[in-house]
């Protein structure tokens, strides 16, 4: 008997036909002779719907109260789940984060997790009972309150059960059929992996990726936690997320070509060239909350630099209002934004032992016209920032070049 946690994303229970495909298949794996855990996001669109209603009565909605109303839609989802098990004979209780044993600091809309006490969740298991917790959500210890764990919570909710309860997978169900060599809507010729390392996986994540969640990711890789994403509209094997086994045939160099159109550019001209000026550029955005990615600092001209770095849109104000306010006490120059950007990446842990590879990125996006504006490397990918109207063609003669659509690509075998 295995012990599997199922996590469900909104579009999975987006309306009540779908409800019952999951019981359906909840059941299906209780048969099976399976202990099960469920964890559902909210219904469909729920939570923007949640967020735009607060916005009409309130410029500035209290954080706490913005978390006890967008987590209701998670708890709308597992109630209504729950009386769909019980119609197909299975018993069943919902659990909020809070009954559940999620433990988190008070930070609104972004908690963090301290620590899962699972014991209702174990009881329920003991008693033959289908848990099905609300995700994303949890209790501040100092104060009490409800948090949101922010976007993508819900799949950190199923990893961190998963961890907790030592389960031995934890399948992620999305409207998808696994992990793809790059976005099947760009390239119709994109290859299903059937697996992949929580390296791959992080990475992919990390530059465009939106499923899963890159935090559940990092969570499942320090945690030994194996991931399984599938559909929840096929129920087709989907791919698996494991740590690198021993012995495996060497690595395929190239796994995916990924791309991000959600972030934008900032230049800070004419930087005094000296320590500590960048640091206090840094320091005051990390104080912000800007969340700094790529960043380029130019070779110094006359005692002085421009710096370029890459942040989320949503968060290009907040960037904006710290670099202007900073750029004269730090006696820079003039300050620019571009949100007329993309982001184009190579992932594949093979690259590590083959030399070439950015040589040949780079030779494939000249003959095809595609101006590169910021380069960044890590152990196993390559990122480069282009216009946003050309992250198509240069994705799409990526994934050609890197013969990455051929056969079914099994990432880090």
């Amino acid at each position: 008997m295995a012990l599997i946690v199922q996590k469900y994303g909104g579009t999975s229970v987006g309306d009540i036909d779908r409800m019952r495909e999951v019981a359906d298949h909840v059941a299906r794996t209780r048969r099976h002779g399976n202990d099960v855990v469920v964890v559902v996001s909210a219904m469909g669109k729920e939570t923007d719907e949640l967020i735009r209603l607060a916005g009409e009565v309130s410029h500035t909605p209290p954080g706490r109260e913005m978390d006890m109303l967008i987590t209701a839609g998670e708890r709308k989802a597992m109630a209504l789940l729950t009386m769909a098990l019980a119609d197909v004979g299975l018993a069943a209780v919902s659990l909020t984060g809070s009954q559940a044993g999620f433990m988190t600091d008070a930070t609104h809309q972004n908690a963090k997790i301290l620590e899962v006490r699972a014991d209702r969740i174990r009881e329920a298991l003991s008693a033959g009972t289908v848990p099905v917790v609300g995700g994303a959500q949890g209790m501040a210890t100092e104060t009490r309150d409800v948090t949101f764990l922010g976007r993508g919570g819900s799949d950190t909710t199923a990893v961190a059960i998963a961890a907790v309860l030592k389960a031995d997978v934890c399948e992620i169900y999305t409207d998808v059929t696994g992990m793809f060599t790059a976005d099947p809507r760009l390239v119709p010729g994109a290859r299903r992996m059937a697996r992949m390392s929580f390296d791959e996986m992080l990475e992919m994540t990390a530059t465009g990726c939106p499923k899963p969640a890159m935090r559940a990711v990092e969570f499942a890789r320090n945690h030994g936690v194996a991931l399984h994403v599938r559909s929840a509209f096929t129920w087709e094997s989907g791919t698996w997320v494991k740590d690198e086994e021993e012995g495996a045939m060497e690595q395929a160099i190239i796994s995916a070509v990924t791309h991000d159109t959600s972030e934008a550019k900032v230049t800070v001209t004419r930087v005094p060239d000296r320590p500590g000026i960048a640091a206090r550029l840094f320091r005051a955005l990390a104080d912000r909350d800007v969340n700094v990615d790529m960043i380029v600092q130019n070779t110094s001209v006359q005692g002085t630099t421009d710096i370029s770095f890459t942040v989320p849109r949503r968060e290009l104000r907040a960037g904006l209002e710290v670099a202007n306010s900073l750029a004269p006490e730090i006696g820079a120059g003039e300050v620019s934004a571009d949100e007329d950007v993309a982001r184009v990446s190579l992932i594949g842990a093979g690259m590590k032992t083959n030399p070439g590879v950015a040589a040949t990125m780079f030779e494939t996006l000249a003959a095809n016209g595609v101006n590169i504006e910021m380069i960044s490397t890590s152990a196993i990918g390559i990122s480069c920032v282009v216009r946003a109207g050309e992250v198509e063609r240069a994705v799409q003669a990526l994934h050609d070049v890197f013969e990455l659509g051929e056969t079914t690509v099994e990432a880090g075998r």
